[in-house]
């Protein structure tokens, strides 16, 4: 049996089959060009963009990119995107076929990648036989994409607006109280401010009154004041005091409110583009040469194992004739 760890014996045989290796391997490279060429594999251009998120919060551990990369992988995203081009239509698949759904989405993850960047952006590429089509459904992704995290977005702050709209309710109804009970004091009572009244009974009291009204104080009007405050003062601190720290929290609680209410009613921007896509002028899909020549040395190699393995063969089944010969 021969020994082909020797070169010479490989480049013999290489030599001695060389018409067959070569002719072999130039058909393979025509029947490579022929079925790489638009009448076998239809060529597709690509489009791209790429984004980072923006006016987003994060959910969990789950960064503003990956929220941006979920989302647009979602279904409904797909749906959308499906219909608005007639995708199964373009794509020629029969909509009574049994496995409609199946097809038309093994289609579109082919033909749309949504990956994360190494930079925390988000690469959108489609893939399509039609350049401006390809363009087109980058731009709808991206479209889709802002309306459902609107849509996501509005529906919390509606929630928040409905919260924040019961707890104002309440606080005018506190804050309406208060002043009512205030009002009952000052029309009841005369108690009305409680530290500029408390000087002024000290004053007509200790008859300290200076001025014009020094010699006509109402001494009557003073110790009735005088027993109002003793008996209704502290209610009148409380309700004034209360009536302060309510009208705080009324306020910051209505800033809130206004804000969801303009969050809400703002029509905001969720992806900052900062690659746009546009029609492809040249094919990305499939890389001719690239198979053209892969094919070539493959079968270049496998056509040289093949004749390798015929010479060994036949070297062997020589022997085993020669050993079963008569010797003479």
């Amino acid at each position: 049996m021969k020994d082909y760890n020797n070169n010479l014996d490989v480049v013999h045989i290489l030599l001695k089959w060389k018409y067959h290796i070569l002719i072999i391997t130039v058909v393979s490279v025509i029947l490579a060009i022929l079925f790489s060429s638009p009448l076998f594999i239809t060529p597709k251009f690509k489009s791209t963009a790429v984004a980072y998120p923006a006016n987003m919060s994060a959910y969990s551990d789950e960064s503003q990119t990956e929220q941006m990369l979920q989302i647009l992988q979602a279904k409904d995203i797909q749906d959308s995107v499906i219909k608005k081009f007639d995708l199964s239509k373009h794509w020629e698949i029969d909509s009574n076929y049994k496995f409609f759904y199946t097809m038309i989405y093994y289609e579109y993850s082919k033909s749309v990648n949504v990956s994360k960047t190494p930079y925390e952006s988000v690469n959108i590429t489609v893939l399509d036989k039609d350049p401006q089509m390809a363009n087109d459904m980058v731009y709808a992704i991206l479209d889709f994409f802002n309306k459902k995290v609107r849509r996501l977005h509005n529906e919390k702050y509606l929630e928040v607006i409905r919260m924040y709209k019961d707890i104002l309710n309440v606080k005018e109804q506190g804050i309406d109280s208060l002043q009512n009970a205030l009002k009952v004091l000052g029309v009841d009572y005369g108690l009305i401010d409680f530290d500029n009244q408390s000087l002024e009974i000290t004053k007509g009291y200790l008859r300290t009154v200076t001025g014009a009204s020094h010699g006509t104080i109402n001494e009557d009007g003073v110790e009735e004041l005088k027993a109002n405050m003793e008996e209704k003062g502290g209610e009148l601190i409380m309700l004034v005091e209360s009536l302060r720290q309510e009208a705080r929290t009324y306020a910051n609680l209505k800033a809130d409110y206004e804000d969801a209410i303009r969050f809400y009613t703002d029509e905001l921007s969720y992806a900052n583009v900062v690659s746009y896509p546009f029609p492809a002028d040249k094919k990305s899909h499939p890389i001719r040469w690239l198979i053209i020549v892969f094919t070539g040395l493959a079968t270049f190699v496998l056509t040289l194992l093949l004749v390798l393995f015929l010479d060994m063969y036949r070297s062997r089944v020589r022997e085993q004739l020669n050993n079963k010969s008569p010797q003479k």
